[in-house]
This record gives C-alpha cells, sequence and structure tokens, in this order.
C-alpha cells in the first residue's frame, strides 16, 4: 500500500514514510492510491477491539516495515473502554470515547502514532501540534517520556477552556506547550509552514501529531467498527454516526472505515457556529471565513484540513454534496441542549457532543429512523466553568484530577512559525506563564 498527496503529487510513499512526515511534501495530505477493501465478517467476528483494530489497519500496512508490530501495537493502544451505550435505547446510543487518559477521543489515534514513532524513530524526533483543545493533551500524553521524542503543542491562548490548558502544559521535560496570540487556525497555518519546507523538516526531523497525520486519523476508524461489531450482535440493521466534527478528522475515519467495508450507515456531521463544512456540503465551495469562538471550542475552526480528503475520498463527482446530513449549532442551541437532556434524564454532555445530540434530534424530526449513536468525544468535565451553570456540579473523572493536580506551564508565543522553531530549538525552554 502506498500514500500519495491530495494535491497530486505523483511520488509514492510508503505507510511508514507518510507516518514519519505527517505532511506530503507538496503541502498535500497522505491518502492511500486507493482505499484497501476489508471483508465485513472480519470486523464482525473478531473476538475483541484490539482484533477489530488489526484487522481494520492491517491493509494499509501491506509490505511495510511495521506491519511486523501492527498487531503489538493495538494490543498496546486498544486497551481502553469503547462502550456503545443506549441512549436512551439501542436505536439512539451513544458511543463514549471519553475514557482514555486525557478523556477524549483523540486518546486512540495519539497512543497509536505515539507507538508508531518510536519504532520509526532512528534519531530523535520532533512532534509538532496544533490543538483547539483535545489534541495536544492527548498526544502529549501518549509520548510523554518516550525516547528520543520532543513534542511542541501549540493551542490558541484563551480561546481552550482553563482545564484543557492547564493539561496542555502538565506534562513531562519532552513536552512543551505554546499559548499563541490568536486563534486555531493560526496555529495549524504554522504547523503546515514549518513541515511544508522539507529543508526544515529533515534538518530538524519534524512530524505532525494532528490528524493531517494518517498515522493519527487511521486508528480512529477502529472505534467505529468496533461499535459496529457490538451493534451487529444485537440487530441486523446498519448502525450510523452523528459525528461532532471541527477539523474533520473523525468524521473522515468513518467515511474511510465505511467506504473499505465496514457496514455503516449514515454518517451526519454536526459542527458549531463555524459552518464551513455545512456551507462546503451544501455548495461545494470553501467559504473565505474567521474563527468564530464559541463554548465547543474544539471546533472552532474555519478552514478544516480534512476537506482535501474529503474531495479525494469521492473524486470529481461531488458526490460528497448528498451524503452527509448536517447541522450548525451557536451557543445558544449547545445550551439548550445540555440543558434539555440533563433534565430529561440526567446525562450530562460536553458542548461537542451536544451539538450531535441536536443533529439526531432533528434527524428523528424528520423521519430518519436509522440506528444512530451520537458520538461522544470529550468527558463534559473538561468544560466545567461552561456546563456548571447550566446543569450545576459536573463530576470529574480520576484521570482528569491527576492532570490538574499537576503543575503546569506554558510559552506565550506570537503567531509566528519562525519565532516557533527559534524557540523550539532553544536548549531549554523557559515559560512565560505558570498556572
Amino acid at each position: 500500500m502506498k500514500m500519495i498527496s491530495t494535491r497530486g503529487n505523483a511520488t509514492r510513499f510508503s505507510i511508514s514514510e507518510a507516518i514519519r512526515r505527517g505532511l506530503a511534501p507538496d503541502g498535500g495530505l497522505f491518502v492511500p492510491e486507493r482505499l484497501p477493501h476489508i471483508d465485513p465478517r472480519a470486523v464482525l467476528d473478531a473476538p475483541d477491539m484490539p482484533t477489530v483494530a488489526a484487522r481494520v489497519l492491517a491493509p494499509w500496512f501491506v509490505d511495510d516495515p511495521l506491519v511486523e508490530h501492527l498487531e503489538t501495537i493495538c494490543r498496546e493502544v486498544f486497551t481502553l473502554p469503547v462502550p456503545l451505550v443506549d441512549d436512551p435505547t439501542p436505536d439512539d446510543a451513544r458511543l463514549e470515547l471519553i475514557h482514555g487518559p486525557t478523556a477524549a477521543f483523540k486518546d486512540f489515534g495519539a497512543r497509536f502514532l505515539g507507538a508508531c514513532l518510536q519504532r520509526l524513530a532512528d534519531r530523535p524526533i520532533r512532534v509538532v501540534v496544533a490543538t483547539s483543545g483535545d489534541t495536544g493533551a492527548a498526544v502529549a500524553a501518549a509520548l510523554d517520556g518516550r525516547e528520543r521524542v520532543e513534542v511542541h503543542v501549540l493551542h490558541p491562548h484563551e480561546r481552550v477552556s482553563p482545564r484543557q490548558a492547564h493539561m496542555l502544559g502538565s506534562y513531562g521535560d519532552n513536552v512543551h506547550s505554546y499559548a499563541v496570540r490568536g486563534s486555531f487556525d493560526d496555529c495549524q497555518r504554522m504547523v503546515k509552514e514549518l513541515l511544508g519546507c522539507q529543508e526544515t523538516v529533515e534538518r530538524h526531523n519534524l512530524t505532525s501529531a494532528n490528524s493531517i497525520n494518517i498515522g493519527r486519523l487511521l486508528p480512529q476508524m477502529a472505534y467505529y467498527a468496533g461499535a459496529v461489531r457490538v451493534h451487529g450482535l444485537r440487530d441486523a440493521r446498519r448502525l450510523g454516526f452523528v459525528v461532532p466534527t471541527g477539523n474533520l478528522g473523525n468524521a473522515v475515519a468513518a467515511v474511510w472505515a465505511k467506504a473499505t467495508g465496514v457496514p455503516i450507515g449514515t454518517i451526519a456531521l454536526a459542527t458549531n457556529a463555524n459552518r464551513t463544512i455545512g456551507t462546503f456540503l451544501d455548495t461545494g465551495v470553501v467559504p473565505d471565513a474567521t474563527v468564530i469562538p464559541t463554548i465547543a471550542n474544539a471546533m472552532d475552526v474555519a478552514v478544516p484540513s480534512n476537506l482535501e480528503r474529503l474531495r479525494w475520498t469521492h473524486g470529481s463527482d461531488e458526490s460528497w454534496r448528498d451524503c452527509y446530513p448536517h447541522g450548525s449549532y451557536d451557543d445558544r442551541a449547545i445550551r439548550d441542549e445540555v440543558a434539555r437532556r440533563h433534565e430529561h434524564d440526567g446525562v450530562i454532555l460536553c458542548p461537542h457532543t451536544a451539538t450531535a445530540h441536536a443533529l439526531r434530534r432533528e434527524l428523528r424530526a424528520a423521519g430518519h429512523d436509522e440506528p444512530l449513536a451520537v458520538v461522544a468525544t470529550a468527558h463534559p468535565a473538561k468544560f466545567a466553568e461552561v456546563l456548571e451553570p447550566v446543569v450545576g456540579v459536573v463530576p470529574m473523572p480520576r484521570v482528569v484530577e491527576e492532570a490538574l493536580a499537576r503543575p503546569a506551564s506554558h510559552t506565550a508565543l506570537e503567531p509566528s512559525a519562525s519565532v516557533w522553531l527559534d524557540t523550539m530549538l532553544e536548549s531549554r525552554l523557559e515559560p512565560a506563564h505558570r498556572w
């Protein structure tokens, strides 16, 4: 299986090379020459989640040096609970991806990528990451203390929740957190500028852990397959998913899982007030938008990187325009959905998950009767400042308590890729702010 760029560069790379590089040399995102195919029975008959993951990912690693490690990596990574719970019925389910070390869905992809990079590192690697909230902490936790790996995480200053910010800066000496005076799109641009210069990449051994890195995105296919397996034990109908999405990586993982043979039904996309994805699906045009700060901050993205992969997946026929039901919800609608669900049955949703609940409710009102699982992407305790005025005290999981008990620091930074590179190359980073 060889990887190529979404932007048409004909150079072919192994999956290991694609993971190691993060971004294609022409600035595009890595995609396969063609999507592989798996037998649906390989998923439905798997005995456990690590086996599901290994079977879903195996076709991507054929003839690659990592193939001999794939089963071991999946056994290491997919040990986290991935419950598919009635919400409140089997037809209205919730896929909970919030039980990892940073209480967010990013834990799965970050752990897999970390395990791959550890095996690929022949000299120290610098992993550069832009985060709108959860990615950075997941990558930091996955790579914390790993030899020959440095992690450099950008987040937009005062545009992540206080608890998210604390978690980003609470890891060990090989993890560095930067608060950028700008938006997530500024952070994402800085990462792409560094990775887009091959001389810089090779000289400083850089790679990315955002979902632009195919090694972060691919393992996310596995939990969709795992949920389909659990659902299939009790219901022959296909299970669809309602995915809260910002940079579109989690949604593309579901799209690719379905396209390669996992029997998935409808894939619906929920966003906050940043509705670039909806505009694109409605018109085929990516609008010239600026970021709108919202309480669902992980989705505060003006230009989602993975739109390139979605377009590549469907080719030139624009069939994507009719494939994905979608909805956009502002802060008031999100708070209303959180309050509605809590009053109904006591469930507390994070702001991102609430957008997916709102969309599923609208789809049901419109007559959609297929089984649909809302994808719960982050634990509500990470957004207590937003949620507690609506629902009261939000219980805190142990992993968040432990992170908040550690000291945390970050370095203030202007939105400049060159300044960031100079800063990360300093022998010792002195944090400009400490909580």
